[in-house]
């Protein structure tokens, strides 16, 4: 791969710099300063007999330097002088144009300010002199920078990569104007197979269930550990013992095959991106070390922890608790309005169409409306939805709230429900439980359910088992999975009611029988000697680094602010111009800004 290679050092004060600037100059194999040619009247030539330099090499900003004044100087310099060879392969230089002392010295004239900055001196203190070696199998040069103030200057490894990183996108700009063009393409066509992998990848983590056995003891042992740690309970603030056991918590969940599948993908990915812009390949770091996946850590920590505490949770944050809860009132306006419970069927069909165009869904808004113009109450149900969802009209929660309201007080419990949940969002929660209560009435499961939970958490309102218990046997009794699940856990761990295992199986049963996986989880593991909430918590765990892995599914490369701009790129042409360039110079025709080379 093409790339310009860097040495650099320096010259204490007193150490003799002088002598390096005179062999640079006068060593064999130097390009020697040659005269111009004469001018007309001579005198110009003349002039420059007296004053030139005896026959050398060494070159500056202005030109040829005089070497006795330039050694002259630095011997009287009180401060370091940095030394620098920039060499590239001979190819390389033939096919680029720096073959010659003059392409060098234009091109660290047109870079000695960021060459200033990088050393952190000031571009009018900013000091240099080269001389080109025309190697044969590697042309080079060596350059001698220093300031006019001796105490400024000061280079860093951050300092010296930023030096060669500006010389190497001027030298190599027309192939990286290439190589960006293969680097995009080939970075979407990456990503796009990536993304649609992983995805699948990443689907399966965040249902699926774990039955780690190594993984659950570890998590016991961690919450053990967090039993004796004072302060915040977070990665940076534990112990080294305790970061142990969470990194190895970490490297464990790492062997699940779909997370093993997942992290390999993002390696890969990260491998076809990276090659375009190092040469020695990356280290495999095991997942607990990863930079990009560090909130993983902080993630087993809070499970731990709840585990711990024995802290209720709840698996059902994802399922879809309304299914098609509108469809006895549709069936029951079928008798009466036909019509119009013809069109509202299809305007509902349109609208949860998701390949649908939204010009279609906004034809169907109008639609509802004028149903309920005509007296059709059903619609105000779906026009909430369609203001809370965003469904043809941009979501708004206060015309979703009136909607739902229309509906509630029409007297459908749906609505009610619908319109307890959202102004729950909104944390308006007694308005919620009026409403919720008032859906319960009617026989609506799905706001036992909500009720039932509120009390059994009691963070919203006051906690009341034997309320949420009464709530939660009403839902399951109606046929709800989530109630069964919730009521067969809650009999299994006995942590909030008597412990009943005849009770916690025939609900999971009922749960289970509906395809409620996490009930058949519990089910398949009744017997086991793990507490179910380890189980639980495992399989949360899961799901967690389902969501973290899809965060990240599209690793970043490209280091920030190596991407110069086209404004950026006009200043510096101009710029350039100004000093003497011609427009279609090597360093002008070139558009592509970039990167460094390896």
């Amino acid at each position: 791969m093409p790339g310009l290679i860097q040495k650099s050092g320096y010259i204490k004060p007193g150490n003799g710099g002088s002598h390096y600037a005179e062999y640079i100059a006068t060593r064999e194999g130097v390009e020697l300063i040659e005269a111009p040619p004469p001018s007309h009247d001579g005198g110009g030539y003349l002039e420059y007999m007296a004053q030139r330099p005896r026959s050398h090499g060494l070159f500056s900003a202005d030109g040829p330097a005089d070497l006795e004044k330039t050694m002259e100087e630095i011997n009287g310099h009180t401060g370091p002088v940095w030394t620098f060879v920039y060499s590239l392969k001979r190819e390389d230089a033939h096919r680029l144009g720096y073959e010659n002392g003059e392409s060098w010295r234009r091109l660290l004239l047109a870079h000695q300010a960021e060459l200033a900055t990088a050393m952190k001196i000031p571009p009018s203190n900013f000091r240099w002199c080269a001389a080109f070696h025309d190697e044969k199998h590697h042309p080079h040069i060596h350059m001698m920078v220093w300031s006019a103030d001796p105490k400024q200057g000061f280079l860093t490894e951050k300092g010296i990569e930023k030096m060669r990183s500006q010389l190497s996108n001027e030298i190599f700009r027309d192939e990286l104007l290439s190589l960006y063009q293969q680097k995009d393409l080939s970075y979407s066509q990456v990503r796009d197979a990536a993304t649609e992998a992983m995805g699948r990848l990443i689907r399966e983590m965040e249902t699926g269930l774990c039955h780690s056995s190594i993984i659950m003891e570890q998590m016991e042992t961690l919450a053990g550990m967090l039993e004796c740690h004072k302060g915040k309970k977070v990665y940076g603030y534990l112990k080294k013992p305790v970061k142990a056991q969470v990194d190895a918590i970490v490297d464990e969940l790492a062997k699940i095959p779909e997370v093993a599948q997942c992290y390999e993908q993002w390696n890969q990915l990260r491998d076809e991106l990276e090659r375009y812009y190092k040469d020695s390949p990356r280290e495999y770091l095991p997942l607990s070390q990863q930079e990009e996946f560090k909130a993983i850590k902080n993630m087993v920590i809070r499970e731990a922890e709840r585990l711990r505490l024995g802290t209720f949770t709840f698996e059902d944050a994802s399922m879809k608790d309304e299914v098609d809860e509108d469809q006895d009132a549709v069936c029951f306006a079928w008798n009466s309005s036909w019509r119009m419970a013809e069109v509202y069927q299809s305007a509902k069909e349109v609208l949860e169409e998701y390949e649908n165009p939204e010009e279609e869904k906004a034809e169907q808004v109008q639609v509802l409306e004028q149903l309920w113009q005509r007296g059709f109450p059903l619609a105000a149900y779906q026009l909430g939805k369609c203001w809370r969802d965003g469904l043809g009209v941009l979501p708004d929660d206060k015309k979703a709230e009136l909607w739902f309201q229309c509906g509630a007080e029409a007297g459908h419990d749906f609505s009610q429900y619908a319109l307890g949940k959202l102004l729950q969002s909104q944390k308006r929660i007694n308005e919620t439980v009026s409403w919720y209560e008032k859906a319960v009435e009617l026989g609506d499961p799905y706001a036992a359910y909500q009720l039932g939970k509120l009390y059994l958490q009691g963070e919203q309102v006051q906690k009341d088992v034997a309320k949420a218990l009464e709530y939660l046997t009403q839902s399951a009794e109606q046929g709800n999975q989530y109630a069964q699940y919730t009521l067969g856990k809650l009999y299994l761990t006995g942590e909030e009611v008597a412990q009943d295992q005849e009770q916690a199986y025939n609900w999971l049963w009922e749960s289970a029988s509906q395809g409620n996986e996490y009930a058949q989880f519990l089910l398949d593991h009744f017997d086991d000697s793990h507490r179910p909430k380890v189980l639980l918590a495992v399989t949360s765990l899961l799901h967690h680094m389902g969501r973290i892995f899809q965060d990240n599914s599209v690793p970043p490369v490209v280091p920030t602010g190596q991407q110069m701009d086209r404004k950026l790129r006009g200043k510096i042409q101009e710029k350039k111009i100004a000093m003497g360039h011609k427009p279609d110079d090597h360093e002008e025709e070139q558009t592509m800004g970039g990167m460094t080379m390896g």
